[in-house]
């Protein structure tokens, strides 16, 4: 038996439904279940009754739910108190971000923040929110910008900053390139890379719901993981992308940005970008740089 094992379990017995679970885990649905797995086998009982329709504890998983919460309050009352310890004394700072806030956001925050505090070295981890969630719960991050998923861990605090603006990418030749914007009406028959939903779900359902509100399908030819690699797949002609208006700033030879027109934006929740830390702890460096991303928020939004 370990801790990861206990908040598996913790997990489903909080959602009742193991799919959900694994989501709120940040697992493949086969690994969290080996995880109850191997906690029943090393206590050698059943904690859930499973069917095809519910799961329910069972009077042993009743038990052990009590003294696994105690358990893991206690472990992570401590893992705060020496992560609190550490970063009282700390001149540096752990910042994680997706990728287009690293491109167009974090240049400018660390550009304002290295001007405040000169002495605090900012390290800089860029990954997806999938990739970032993990390392601020395991105290390998103490700031992330990310795109908030719909479940959040209870530990973890979170903060809207703004929305980044939809741009379409086309190869510079392309019949659009020169237009001062587009319609998603203009784009029906164009093909289209979209991201991978799993791995960046808010870029791949902007796509979706922006063509379903105009009562239309997108016509997908690609889909691909990284910005990069979709803004590459453009400038080889194989289609066009509804991107945010920083992955501009990744530069690729061969690729026009045109701004998209559309309305809904906060309906349609799209493109969210929000700060995500640690619950309960304290961290004067990282509320520094909380406190100076409300304080030049609209400077930043007017640059999304």
């Amino acid at each position: 038996m370990d801790l990861h094992q206990l908040r598996c379990f913790v997990a489903v017995a909080d959602e009742l439904h193991f799919g959900r679970a694994a989501r709120r885990m940040d697992l493949m649905p086969a690994a969290f279940g080996r995880h109850v797995q191997l906690l029943e086998e090393s206590l050698g009982t059943r904690l859930f009754v499973r069917t095809t329709r519910s799961v329910a504890l069972t009077d042993d998983g009743m038990s052990l739910l009590t003294d696994a919460r105690t358990l893991l309050q206690a472990a992570d009352t401590m893992a705060l108190r020496f992560r609190e310890r550490v970063r009282l004394n700390a001149t540096t700072l752990r910042l994680g971000a997706v990728d287009t806030a690293a491109a167009g956001l974090v240049p400018m925050l660390l550009h304002d923040f290295r001007a405040q505090r000169p002495d605090v070295v900012v390290e800089l981890v860029e990954d997806k929110t999938i990739g970032l969630l993990p390392r601020l719960l395991s105290g390998r991050l103490d700031l992330a910008l990310i795109r908030p998923p719909t479940q959040l861990a209870r530990q973890i605090e979170l903060r809207h900053l703004l929305r980044e603006s939809v741009v379409v990418a086309v190869q510079s030749d392309h019949a659009l390139a020169g237009r001062a914007c587009v319609t998603v009406h203009e784009l029906a028959d164009e093909p289209l890379i979209v991201p991978n939903r799993r791995l960046r779900p808010h870029s791949h359902d902007l796509t979706i719901k922006l063509f379903a509100q105009e009562g239309l399908r997108p016509i997908i030819t690609q889909v691909a993981g990284e910005k990069q690699t979709i803004v590459g797949l453009v400038a080889a002609g194989l289609g066009v992308a509804l991107v945010p208006r920083w992955t501009s700033r990744m530069g690729v030879a061969g690729v026009a940005y045109v701004p998209l027109s559309f309305s809904g934006s906060e309906e349609l929740n799209v493109l969210p970008l929000a700060a995500a830390w640690m619950g309960g702890s304290r961290d004067p460096i990282r509320d520094e740089m909380l406190q100076l991303l409300s304080d030049n928020l609209s400077r930043y939004r007017a640059e999304a």
